[in-house]
């Protein structure tokens, strides 16, 4: 199994990428981020991957890809739909300098997802700026 790490470029946080996923979904089904490059290891990333978004510097969510197409943007240029899962699954922050494009990530190299004891600590429930500082200290 094989992901994806991608920046959310111009997403404030979750909240906001959720939303602008959910209008998308909406207006233009099935969910999908559209991106130049077609994967070529994409058979590795629909077994089971995610596509990790940076948001605000730091690696805080995931979806799962549920397959990867052949696409067009509005003006007729070619481009690799990547199919999501609607579900955003938060996973343990972790910071991450700006880069162009997606990368390959391994199973081995993801953050863990946070899971129901993350979320009964109440790191869940922190605001998104403040979550991401803790992260930037090392303190989560």
């Amino acid at each position: 199994m094989l992901h994806l790490i991608k920046l959310a470029v111009g997403v404030r946080d979750i909240a906001h990428l959720a939303a602008i996923q959910a209008a998308r979904a909406v207006s233009d089904p099935p969910l999908r981020h559209q991106t130049r490059s077609f994967p070529k290891r994409a058979d590795e990333i629909v077994a089971g991957g995610s596509i990790y978004w940076v948001i605000q510097g730091a690696v805080c969510v995931r979806q799962r890809v549920v397959a990867i197409t052949a696409d067009v943007w509005d003006n007729g240029t070619k481009c690799a739909g990547l199919v999501l899962d609607p579900a955003l699954v938060r996973v343990a922050a972790r910071s991450m300098k700006a880069f162009q494009g997606w990368r390959y990530l391994s199973a081995a190299d993801a953050p863990a997802d946070i899971d129901a004891a993350g979320a009964a600590s109440g790191v869940d429930a922190l605001p998104e700026e403040m979550r991401r500082a803790l992260v930037n200290l090392a303190l989560l």
